[in-house]
């Protein structure tokens, strides 16, 4: 009798032995390896740079250049100036405004001022014609990122509009049509009242 009792309470231990061992682990140990991927996926995409490895930092660059290029319509290296291209891509889509310098309404060279005071800390002119005097003249094909490119309407008129170079022909305005966008220097509006380039010294 009591070899039975005893026989019986060995099966019941191995049975109950052999359950625990091959019971599929719960669901907070099968999704505690996902979660930490989340959870460090998340944290290398925020916080600040330089506690991340090159990279993370190299792909967050990427990823910004990339909304650069198709939101301001550009080819770009991924070298070109960081704080000039996002600050442009902010005011895309500010309405004209003339007299206004502020993201509810802007004219052209109150989008010029600005951009310059947030990307350069410098103070321009606030007029074009001010601008265009107090810059150093460059050749239309010697043009850079960062400069200010010139119109008038024909020989002897008065400049009237200003927008600030990017690159492979295409400048950032105000234009009293459409508020702050990219256009080109070849489209023929603007190549017809192209009128000059200057160069803002910024040291």
């Amino acid at each position: 009798m009591n070899n039975s009792l005893l026989y019986c309470l060995a099966a019941s231990s191995l049975a109950l032995s052999f359950f625990f061992e091959h019971t599929p682990a719960s669901p907070a140990v099968t999704t505690a390896a996902p979660v930490a991927a989340e959870a460090s996926l998340f944290s290398a995409f925020s916080g600040d740079d330089e506690d991340k490895p090159a990279t993370v930092a190299s792909s967050r660059d990427s990823l910004a250049y990339n909304y650069y290029s198709q939101t301001l319509g550009l080819k770009l290296a991924f070298n070109e100036d960081k704080n000039l291209l996002q600050t442009v891509t902010d005011w895309i889509g500010t309405p004209y405004s003339y007299g206004n310098n502020s993201k509810k309404g802007t004219d052209c060279s109150g989008f010029v001022t600005r951009v310059f005071k947030e990307v350069y800390g410098i103070t321009l002119q606030r007029s074009s014609r001010s601008m265009f005097q107090n810059v150093k003249h460059v050749a239309k094909t010697e043009m850079q990122s960062g400069d200010l490119v010139f119109f008038r309407r024909g020989p002897g008129q008065p400049i009237y509009h200003v927008g600030i170079y990017l690159q492979d022909g295409k400048f950032a305005h105000s234009a009293c049509n459409g508020g702050v966008m990219v256009s080109s220097l070849n489209q023929p509006y603007y190549h017809r009242n192209f009128y000059a380039a200057g160069r803002v010294a910024t040291n």
